[in-house]
């Protein structure tokens, strides 16, 4: 006979992975802030920083008090709420209040409070709420039939459908991107039969692959398709990456850039504050914060950035498999997803290895809603490993 009991405990190892970030984040922008101070004279971004890493922490302490089981109560609640903030974005309401940064409607400015980009908190709305329709889809039908797996299928991708139809919309290609890593990394552990998925992956290859060499073969025709459709922005990437040295003075003027920071720092970097490439690139702070770190302190520093994320990855990855709840497994996985894409694209796009696409590198890049989202998550994920239900001859 098993006997449960529940082992409250704190991931400490969990804390100091992102204390690492942290302080990386608050010191890097630290550096960057004499450049900074020439583009935004009263702005000071390290300060900001910090005031969001305190609010984010205040936020896991409020979220440690409540069992993470709750949220399955109210997981649709937050899903509209988040729906809800992409609609009125949708439609530039409350006039003076929704914001167009860079071309996107993404942001509401909030007098006294400063920007909020509702994109990111959808990023865990949607986590909890996939996670919730997978949990109770799987109670109901136990017995994994074709139809039924079909069925969850459509209810997954259908509820990661609308908030994505609103980032094209804004548009927003990096949030789409990582809302469809999330969605694509729940459907894996889903438990949906793994011929559905392999056939839906290969038809998805099949159709993104014609689409990319018709692209390839027919450039012009393509980029005035796409530019009709009003996804110029895409375009305008993808030829960036393909093609930077044809587009330098244009759409690839930052990538050719973080590329020349990113190599000038050579094995050990140049130093603290000393820039010679980083101040050509205009998101250096936030988009582009890895080519900071990378010319300040070469291959060496660039290397330890990444085994932390690495850490954090593989940290993730243990909690979600010691976690006996579906649910918590679940939320844990979307998480997983969430970081791996954004530090693989943040950190891809830097070095040409993917298109440039709007992503901050989780923790580090300077931003108030997507540090707070990100604390956010691992508050979630802290609560479930303090909640971790062991059993008698399980390994501790």
């Amino acid at each position: 006979m098993s006997e449960e009991n529940t082992n409250s405990r704190i991931d400490y190892t969990l804390i100091l992975i992102i204390i690492a970030l942290a302080v990386i984040s608050i010191f890097t922008l630290y550096t960057l802030h004499p450049f900074l101070l020439e583009k935004y004279p009263n702005a000071t971004y390290y300060m900001s920083q910090i005031k969001w890493y305190i609010v984010g922490t205040a936020a896991i302490f409020v979220i440690m008090f409540f069992d993470y089981d709750r949220l399955r109560q109210v997981s649709w609640i937050f899903y509209a709420l988040g729906v809800i903030a992409l609609l009125m974005l949708y439609f530039h309401f409350p006039p003076g209040i929704a914001d167009e940064v860079n071309g996107a409607w993404g942001w509401f400015q909030i007098p006294g409070f400063g920007s909020l980009q509702p994109a990111e908190f959808m990023k865990v709305f949607l986590i909890i709420f996939l996670a919730h329709i997978i949990v109770v889809h799987n109670e109901k039908y136990p017995d994994h039939t074709v139809k039924m797996d079909l069925w969850l299928l459509v209810k997954v991708g259908i509820t990661s459908l609308v908030p994505i139809f609103f980032l094209i919309k804004q548009p927003d290609l990096g949030g789409v991107l990582v809302l469809s890593s999330i969605t694509v990394c729940m459907i894996l552990v889903s438990g949906i039969k793994w011929r559905i998925i392999f056939s839906i992956t290969v038809g998805i290859l099949i159709i993104g692959g014609t689409a990319f060499f018709v692209y390839l073969t027919f450039p012009e025709q393509m980029s005035t398709f796409l530019n009709d459709k009003g996804l110029s922005h895409v375009t305008g990437r993808f030829d960036a990456w393909l093609n930077p040295d044809e587009y330098s003075q244009g759409v690839a003027y930052q990538l050719i850039n973080a590329m020349l920071a990113i190599g000038s720092g050579q094995l050990s970097g140049k130093g603290i504050g000393d820039f010679e490439m980083i101040s050509k690139i205009p998101e250096y702070h936030t988009d582009f914060i890895f080519t900071s770190i990378a010319e300040q302190f070469g291959f060496i520093g660039s290397s330890i950035v990444i085994t932390i994320f690495f850490l954090l990855i593989y940290r993730l990855i243990h909690i979600a498999l010691k976690c006996k709840d579906p649910f918590g497994s679940y939320i844990i996985t979307g998480i997983i997803g969430m970081f791996a894409f954004q530090v693989f694209q943040n950190i891809g796009m830097s070095i040409q290895l993917l298109p440039i696409t709007g992503l901050p590198l989780p923790f580090i890049s300077y931003g108030g809603s997507s540090t707070l989202t990100y604390m956010i998550a691992i508050g979630i994920v802290l609560n479930i490993y303090y909640r971790l239900k062991t059993y008698m001859f399980d390994e501790s």
